[in-house]
């Protein structure tokens, strides 16, 4: 049997799973891993990212399909997406990015009735043999500590493009 240490799982196993939507939050707090409030979407760090750095953007209405989303959060989102690749590319200085939204679970959603995008930076090589031979991802860094560096590069971008 193979055996991952994964420290920061214990948690999420030990934590009272809250009712409803993961995303629809009343008050969205530092712990969520908030990078960004803006007026009808958020961006914050995923949980259980495929790579170091990875983001969605969330609508704040819990919406699952493209043609509910009002213009106004269509075109937020896709400003959000713009500002996350921009910090990231400050920050975290990737090669590359895949950006993407999983639509139902045959799509790969995790969370399938509430639309998300994912931004995912990538570097040459930051697929390895544990993922190739192993399935099994290895994240560099660690999220709090991911989260405290990009914080201040959102901060920065929101002020230059006047989010």
């Amino acid at each position: 049997m193979k055996a991952i240490y994964a420290p920061w799982r214990m948690c999420y196993l030990k934590a009272d799973k809250p009712d409803g939507c993961v995303f629809c939050k009343e008050s969205l707090r530092q712990e969520d891993l908030i990078l960004l409030e803006g007026k009808t979407a958020y961006v914050m760090m995923n949980l259980y990212p495929y790579i170091n750095g990875h983001l969605m953007i969330i609508p704040y209405r819990h919406v699952f399909k493209m043609n509910d989303l009002s213009a106004e959060e269509k075109l937020e989102l896709f400003q959000l997406v713009d500002v996350s690749v921009k910090a990231l590319e400050e920050c975290l200085h990737p090669e590359g990015f895949n950006i993407g939204i999983n639509l139902g679970k045959a799509a790969g959603a995790g969370v399938d009735d509430h639309i998300h995008i994912h931004v995912v930076p990538r570097w040459i090589g930051d697929t390895n043999f544990m993922t190739i031979i192993g399935e099994v991802r290895v994240i560099p860094d660690d999220l709090i500590k991911t989260w405290e560096k990009l914080l201040p590069y959102f901060k920065n971008v929101c002020q230059e493009d006047s989010i």
